[in-house]
């Protein structure tokens, strides 16, 4: 179970109890609930996005997509999805693809959809395809304080 190092380094710092979940390697985030046995509305989903001014990490249920369009209004910026040269980048202690939501520890801002409910645990991943940090709602929280919070995903099945 590998936790990346500036995730591991800024929850340390935070002060928050943590476990993980080992899980067989996937490749999409409905993969990883299913294969790390928990809700898909409690494993947070991070998309990297690029607009003039630089990146932001918008964080949603692992069951809904991202409304771009809703997003660029949320934000009031022309957005598009990062590519993955960008994303290897800003989260170059992560695989590609296994970006954790917790964009203060990249610098790198946060939207957090607000279907994510205040109660209950929330997973996420720890920077690669096979591990899972899982934390309490309200350190979920404290890791994404300052994160601007609007609605902005919907339901993918």
């Amino acid at each position: 179970m590998t936790i990346a190092r500036r995730l591991k380094d800024y929850i340390a710092g935070k002060g928050i109890n943590y476990d993980t979940v080992a899980h067989h390697r996937t490749a999409t985030s409905s993969q990883t609930a299913q294969a790390a046995h928990v809700p898909s509305r409690r494993l947070a989903k991070s998309v990297v996005v690029h607009h003039e001014t630089g990146y932001t990490l918008a964080v949603v249920p692992s069951n809904h997509r991202v409304e771009l369009n809703t997003l660029q209004d949320v934000i009031d910026r022309r957005l598009g999805l990062a590519s993955e040269d960008e994303v290897s980048q800003l989260f170059s202690d992560c695989d590609i693809g296994a970006v954790p939501p917790v964009g203060a520890a990249y610098d790198v801002p946060v939207v957090l959809d607000e279907s994510f409910g205040a109660d209950g645990d929330v997973y996420f991943e720890a920077g690669d395809h096979k591990t899972l940090v899982h934390v309490k709602s309200d350190d979920f929280r404290n890791l994404l304080q300052g994160a601007r919070v609007a609605r902005f995903s919907h339901p993918a099945f």
